[in-house]
């Protein structure tokens, strides 16, 4: 992992993990910073906390935090010092470090897993002149903010493919733990199947954890062994895809671009780029106009996106789902349009309307295709 500078290493007591700060280039470059010495200089830097879930790694749902993290830092440079924080659990242990950021000084500080939305609330309660900023969460507070990615829109372009790419018309999906995000991305992905496929279906299975390389591979074992020919993930380990190449057929990677572990099978991934969003809050501090808001940014923003596509993929499909991704950034296009039923055949999405931010937020069903049930 590159930094561009090693300011120090604090060992939190008690929370088992290691605290990281990076900061941009010194003023006085002979002085060596230290815990108890700062660099000399004519400004004082924003320091930026980040708290994660698991390591930073090369790919996955927390790889794809610090490379936004690492794009702020090279925005920004000498204007901010950024620290981050690897597999902090929920609960006690994210308090901890929440609250050990803000005494240290950060006046930012960003809480990346939904675990942490009880903690986060609670700690900026004790630090009104800190603001932050919690992932995937929906409670706010006067210092609290919430963010989330418009997930639905890439999941929705990547169901497109793999409907127009199936030859058995089942489509393998591994879920992690059943929450309104992941539901609603199943859902997103099947409108997408749909789309360009009605007669496919996706099959669902749960592994009820985000990161277990041995049973995500397990699992897509058990659904291609019942016929699905494509594999989709909301999990975050390369296990997958690296099972579908040696197998021989296709899937599509989570959060980051995953085509490195499975150049043949892997058509595309869901990907998330928060880079530009943390540098317009960082930018928010410093001039002092920041104020807690609930941020749901799609691909027009650029918080969502698909990678690059496999040249496997036909040129027509690739450009059927250009032309989509297109008019999804011109806003006349949505994956939750009316008409849509649920897997009971309930209308749920009346013609002509679409499902709000609110429902979307809450979503406990299936569209219709899903394979499934959600478990309690």
């Amino acid at each position: 992992m590159e930094r561009r500078k090693f300011i120090q290493y604090i060992t939190l007591t008690g929370a088992g993990m290691t605290l990281t700060s990076c900061g941009g280039r010194k003023s006085t470059p002979t002085i060596k910073p230290t815990v108890q010495a700062s660099p000399v200089s004519l400004y004082q830097p924003l320091k930026v906390g980040f708290v994660y879930s698991e390591q930073v790694g090369d790919m996955g749902w927390t790889y794809a935090h610090d490379l936004g993290r690492r794009e702020m830092e090279a925005n920004l440079k000498e204007k901010v010092k950024t620290t981050f924080i690897e597999n902090v659990n929920n609960g006690a242990d994210a308090e901890k470090v929440i609250r050990q950021l803000a005494l240290d000084g950060h006046e930012l500080i960003f809480t990346t897993s939904l675990g942490y939305m009880n903690p986060t609330i609670k700690v900026a309660s004790y630090f009104p002149q800190v603001a932050f900023e919690h992932c995937t969460g929906f409670q706010r507070a006067a210092n609290v903010g919430t963010y989330i990615g418009r997930f639905e829109e890439s999941r929705y372009l990547t169901g497109m493919i793999a409907g127009k790419m199936t030859k058995s018309n089942i489509i393998g999906f591994i879920g992690a733990s059943p929450t309104p995000e992941v539901i609603r991305g199943i859902s997103a992905f099947t409108q997408g199947v749909r789309l360009t496929n009605p007669k496919a279906k996706v099959r669902v299975a749960w592994v009820k954890t985000l990161y277990d390389p041995t049973l995500e591979r397990e699992t897509a074992i058990s659904l291609v062994n019942s016929g699905a020919d494509i594999l989709a993930q909301h999990t975050d380990s390369a296990a997958i895809v690296q099972f579908a190449e040696e197998k021989g057929i296709y899937a599509f990677g989570y959060n980051t671009d995953m085509s490195k572990f499975a150049p043949k099978a892997h058509l595309a991934s869901a990907i998330n780029q928060w880079g530009k969003f943390y540098t317009e809050r960082a930018i928010a501090v410093i001039e002092k106009t920041w104020k807690p808001e609930d941020t749901w940014y799609g691909i027009a923003q650029g918080m969502v996106d698909i990678s690059p596509m496999n040249a496997v993929i036909p040129p027509d499909i690739q450009n059927l789902v250009n032309q989509k991704r297109n008019e999804i950034i011109q806003g006349i296009a949505h994956p939750f349009e009316g008409l849509i039923k649920d897997q009971k055949g309930v209308v749920r999405v009346p013609t002509g309307k679409i499902l709000d931010d609110k429902a979307q937020l809450a979503m406990d069903w299936y569209v219709e295709g899903v394979e499934g049930t959600i478990p309690k």
